[in-house]
């Protein structure tokens, strides 16, 4: 039974002349499914529906071929042949009764213009926001008019599509209605430039066209960045966000409010905890008599109660924590709070859209596998018949694995030979700024904990005797990887037999404590030629030794995959304010006493630096050597009663955690149906 307290998340809110079912609000957000993939798309969002959110909205979706994102997979509405595979999804939405929200948007100078070849427009004559060699033309008051009757269309696109509730979209600094109210962007002297109601004009205009365009079938929503958290520089809060809210308060039929860029609105948690952009937007409903909706990668149904009696918000948005549990308000709604799948913002969900493909999240393996490989979040089919497994390894996969066969009617034996449960996802959860990653192990121990027919057992070795000797039909191995220390990665892909071992560490090594117990007292060299997050939370475990810490990294910049995350320029920020010296480009020539010889990645020119002590984040090998040990012993399977032996997660592939979890899961749902790896395939011409 639900608590009394959570009543209030369960009222319906009047958004113009639509009304929701609840205040659970999912904000536009990017899939990376787009308009390649309509099908997946729309399931993907219908889920979410019936999983109880009362607004369902799109990603970003294109109003003309002046704004094409390509390769970026948004959404489309360039001309009508968009409507039906939009509709599908509206559809999809409404077969739940929930509202389904489209978020149009026209990208000014973030539209490279790539597919379609048109000239990029901006308020005034611009660089491109990405690297693209070419400019935005500055826009005459022709091209205004055409850019508002091309919203009108769209507007109207969108109502004929089935949708509810119709954006105009001012975000993220990725729209062109944010460049004209943007002085930054805006240098025009006529009466769309200068002033600050000159700057609004534009704005205010398109939210007439909209609504004139809907009429009384459909809200019109406002997407804005209220503050872009650079000072004077951008937008702030309580002078230009305040000021535009005032001007236009009454305006839209609801406000969707949030924080600029995309990187300040979508912080990991590594840099930012729940309800950090509150203190941004909490003003907005003192502004305007219209519901409000924001967000803060909200998880706590407390703190989404607390946000609504204090008059912050009405509706509670989610982009996020919507991916990692589509059935959160569901959960809510039937007092089942240990059940939700709470997200860990590590971004993998937006590196998606950032490697132009479908998203995949941490917490959640089917997301993206709705549609094409029909996987519910919720909903898993009993085995064809009840056997029992022995997983080897209680870290993300063995623990994924395990709960999926237990909920499709398998017995399961869980051994590790550690003293804890979560495998890597504990030891890095007690790294700077991870410690909500521990609710990947958390979730599925909980899970695991509540039913008979799991048996769970720590400090268990297990050698390839033992495995057989227990006479347990299907066996899995789980068994992880760990860190090379031989060098071996990107950059080097042979092992360099020049390093001192005994002076060397790995993240393994600094994960267990053994750097705090290092002797030495000079500098400190990581070499990273990992690339995304480990290296750079090593050298801030480093930097608090109290040593010199040098960070060396193949690449040109610090953590560069972690660009697809949003958080690439936070970390390299934070590595020079806590004092980490940085030298990018450079690989390791050769270690010798002392000193540590490393080589310009362009020019070959060497240069040595001090190092007492070396930690290596290059690659990972997997720990496969009981995989080896009943290999070589197949012939003994049967014998033993063991049908199946199969490897999962990082001692298979060494990779993401979401990666392992994904592969925990897989490996059930082929158990489950043996066409779980045959992929439905879009047809790009025709939405089924």
């Amino acid at each position: 039974m639900r608590d009394p307290k959570y009543d209030i998340l369960f009222e319906p809110v009047k958004i113009g002349p639509v009304q929701t079912r609840n205040r659970f609000y999912q904000v536009p957000h990017c899939s990376g499914m787009g308009y390649r993939y309509p099908n997946a798309e729309a399931r993907m969002r219908g889920i979410k529906a019936e999983g109880g959110w009362g607004v369902v909205s799109t990603q970003e979706t294109e109003i003309h071929p002046t704004s094409d994102l390509s390769p970026a997979n948004e959404a489309r509405l360039w001309d009508d042949s968009d409507i039906p595979n939009l509709k599908l999804m509206s559809d999809a939405v409404h077969a739940h009764d929930s509202l389904a929200a489209i978020q149009l948007v026209h990208g000014g100078i973030n539209a490279p213009n790539r597919y379609s070849r048109l000239s990029p427009m901006s308020p005034s004559h611009a660089a491109l926001s990405n690297n693209d060699p070419y400019q935005a033309r500055e826009m005459d008051k022709a091209d205004i008019k055409a850019f508002r009757g091309w919203h009108v269309d769209a507007a109207k696109r969108a109502k004929k599509a089935g949708f509810d509730i119709i954006y105009v979209y001012a975000g993220h600094d990725m729209t062109l209605l944010q460049h004209f109210l943007l002085a930054r962007h805006n240098h025009r002297a006529d009466e769309y430039g200068g002033s600050f109601e000159n700057r609004l004009r534009l704005f205010r205009e398109v939210i007439e066209d909209t609504k004139l365009a809907v009429g009384d079938a459909c809200a019109v929503a406002v997407r804005l960045a209220v503050d872009e958290l650079m000072g004077a520089k951008g937008f702030r809060h309580e002078i230009e966000g305040k000021d535009i809210i005032e001007a236009l308060a009454e305006e839209p039929d609801l406000w969707d409010v949030n924080l600029a860029d995309w990187s300040n609105d979508s912080q990991t948690s590594r840099f930012a905890k729940e309800g950090y952009q509150e203190p941004y937007t909490a003003f907005v409903k003192s502004v305007t008599t219209k519901p409000v909706v924001g967000v803060g990668r909200y998880t706590s149904p407390d703190k989404m109660v607390d946000l609504i009696k204090k008059n912050h918000l009405d509706l509670i948005g989610a982009a996020r924590p919507s991916i990692a549990d589509p059935f959160l308000p569901l959960k809510i709604r039937e007092g089942r709070l240990e059940e939700i799948r709470e997200c860990i913002g590590c971004n993998i969900c937006v590196s998606g859209d950032n490697t132009n493909s479908p998203m995949r999240c941490t917490q959640n393996p089917t997301v993206g596998e709705e549609w094409r490989r029909n996987w519910h979040p919720e909903i898993l089919l009993n085995t064809p018949s009840s056997q029992k497994y022995l997983i080897i390894g209680g870290g993300p996969s063995g623990l994924e694995a395990a709960v999926s066969l237990i909920k499709s009617g398998n017995d399961v034996v869980l051994a590790d030979g550690a003293d804890y449960w979560g495998g890597r996802v504990t030891l890095e959860s007690k790294l700077p700024g991870l410690a909500e990653w521990a609710r990947v192990r958390d979730w599925r121990m909980w899970q695991l904990q509540q039913v008979p027919n799991a048996e769970l057992y720590l400090n268990s070795q297990l050698s390839s005797e033992d495995v057989l000797s227990y006479g347990i039909e299907n066996i899995v191995l789980a068994t992880g990887a760990s860190w090379r220390s031989d060098g071996v990665g990107r950059a080097h892909r042979q092992s360099l037999q020049y390093l001192v071992n005994d002076r060397n560490f790995t993240p393994d090594d600094v994960m267990v404590g053994k750097l705090l117990k290092d002797k030495a007292t000079g500098p400190i060299v990581i070499f990273d030629d990992d690339r995304f997050y480990m290296g750079s939370i090593v050298a801030e475990v480093a930097i608090n030794t109290g040593r010199k810490v040098v960070f060396v990294t193949s690449t040109p910049n610090v953590a560069a995959w972690s660009e697809n995350t949003l958080e690439q320029e936070r970390i390299q920020g934070r590595l020079i304010n806590i004092g980490v010296e940085i030298i990018t480009s450079h690989e390791l020539f050769d270690q010798q006493d002392d000193f540590l010889q490393i080589m310009c990645s362009y020019s070959g020119n060497i240069r040595e630096i001090h190092c007492d002590t070396l930690i290596l984040v290059t690659s990972r090998l997997p720990n496969d050597f009981l995989w080896k040990e009943l290999l070589a012993k197949k012939q003994d399977w049967s014998d033993a009663g063991v049908n199946t032996v199969t490897r999962i997660g990082d001692c298979l592939q060494p990779g993401l955690i979401a990666m392992a979890v994904q592969s925990g899961h897989n490996y059930v749902r082929e158990i489950i149906d043996n066409k779980s790896n045959v992929f439905s395939r879009e047809d790009q011409n025709f939405a089924r």
